[in-house]
């Protein structure tokens, strides 16, 4: 763990507030150890739990204490504030003791008493949004393997205030993508973009050590190195949806079936997942989604009302292994809750049900949808490399969402039917 120190002062309330070391981990002390305006881009790529995210975000707001800064928080796609960089701002300020009582932070900004201000925007088909924001000098593009070239070809000229500069930070995917393209199989000019691994973050966390282990015993060998190491992702005969689905944005029609919703309850470290999907021409569309780890049950009908349009007022098909959840929730917001019938291999019949479809079109914004089905896999023999009829129980809580969404229909396709004589 490597420390950047800094020897100036800020006021406060007439009180002169020292600037204490800023620990972040040894990789990144290459991108930072220069000071701002002094680089076009700096940047960070790589797997799970290395702590890019994070580690910029408390650099922005050390940088943004400095001086007053205006500071664009990107991503491919922003349907809301909680779905932007806000929290790893927040997160990261807040853990800072020194820095916490130089930014006052609201439920949906965050600005410096000293003028800082920082704007979080989605890229995709609000570009013009973007430019109408002045003078940005500093613009940070979290999760950005999910950029086009189009939206590079616009960010990048209106990002030209004196001295301004770009942040990447990214988990590689596709080897030859828009943003691989730019910043790591050709680096551009005064740039300084590193590789980040969680053996590299001296705070990854003991719960995501447990997680990864589990992962490197249970996961086909390509989706582990995908995942925790930052490989570029590969199809497998493991992966059980490869191949099977399209992320496409779509407006659902008039004459369209649905909407199905389904939730299903997480625990400690798993989220609370809800879905809304449709049904058109034999094929399977995955409109929204969202989730949230250790979500409260007081909260659980509020927090989707607001992030899935329609949801609370629809028909919604549950995990039945939570009774006393649904009891809860038909009487506080959710009042078409109902519980799941399960039978024996119904998960089994569920993923079939769901590969039967000509083709399932997941939208966009629906990204911890797009990641499972990109992960949900077969079990690997590990002697024998082998792929197994066994599912492993990860990477699954949108997808079990999905098949209670549609419960009503997998039942009636699976059900033996009885002829009368």
């Amino acid at each position: 763990m490597a420390e950047l120190v800094t020897d100036a002062d800020f006021e406060d309330d007439d009180e002169a507030v020292e600037i204490e070391e800023v620990e972040i981990p040894d990789p990144l002390v290459h991108v930072f150890e220069e000071p701002l305006r002094s680089l076009r881009y700096r940047g960070a790529y790589g797997g799970r739990g290395s702590g890019k995210s994070y580690n910029f975000a408390k650099m922005a707001a050390l940088f943004g204490s400095n001086e007053p800064l205006r500071i664009l928080c990107a991503r491919d796609i922003q349907a809301s504030i909680a779905e932007s960089f806000y929290a790893e701002l927040k997160n990261a300020i807040e853990s800072t003791p020194w820095l916490a009582p130089l930014y006052d932070i609201k439920k949906d900004k965050i600005e410096g008493y000293n003028g800082t201000k920082f704007f979080f925007r989605g890229l995709r088909h609000n570009m013009s949004n973007i430019k109408s924001i002045a003078q940005v000098n500093l613009c940070i593009v979290e999760e950005a393997e999910d950029v086009g070239e189009d939206s590079w070809v616009d960010l990048i000229p209106s990002i030209r205030h004196p001295g301004s500069e770009i942040w990447v930070i990214w988990n590689p995917k596709k080897l030859g993508s828009a943003t691989d393209k730019r910043f790591r199989q050709h680096t551009p000019p005064r740039s300084r973009i590193v590789e980040l691994q969680y053996y590299d973050n001296p705070w990854f966390p003991d719960v995501l050590e447990e997680t990864r282990l589990d992962d490197k015993e249970v996961l086909p060998c390509e989706l582990y190195a995908h995942i925790w190491l930052g490989a570029y992702y590969q199809h497998t005969d493991a992966q059980i949806f490869a191949g099977r689905y399209d992320v496409e944005e779509f407006t659902p029609g008039a004459d369209w079936n649905g909407p199905y919703c389904g939730l299903d309850f997480g625990f400690s470290q798993d989220p609370t997942a809800g879905v809304k999907c449709w049904v058109h021409d034999n094929v399977l569309y995955i409109e929204y989604d969202a989730g949230k780890v250790q979500l409260d049950i007081d909260d659980t009908a509020e927090y989707f009302r607001r992030m899935i349009p329609g949801f609370n007022e629809q028909p919604i098909s549950a995990d039945s292994a939570r009774p006393e959840s649904i009891s809860y929730l038909k009487k506080n917001g959710m009042p078409k809750i109902r519980a799941v019938e399960k039978w024996p291999n119904s998960v089994v019949e569920g993923i079939e049900f769901i590969k039967s479809f000509k083709r399932v079109v997941i939208h966009p914004r629906c990204k911890a949808t797009k990641n499972e089905f990109e992960l949900y896999s077969y079990k690997v023999d590990r002697l024998t490399k082998e792929v197994t009829t066994d599912i492993v129980d990860k990477y699954n809580h949108y997808i079990d969402a999905i098949r209670y969404a549609l419960f009503k229909m997998i039942r009636q396709k699976t059900e033996p039917r009885v002829r009368s004589l």
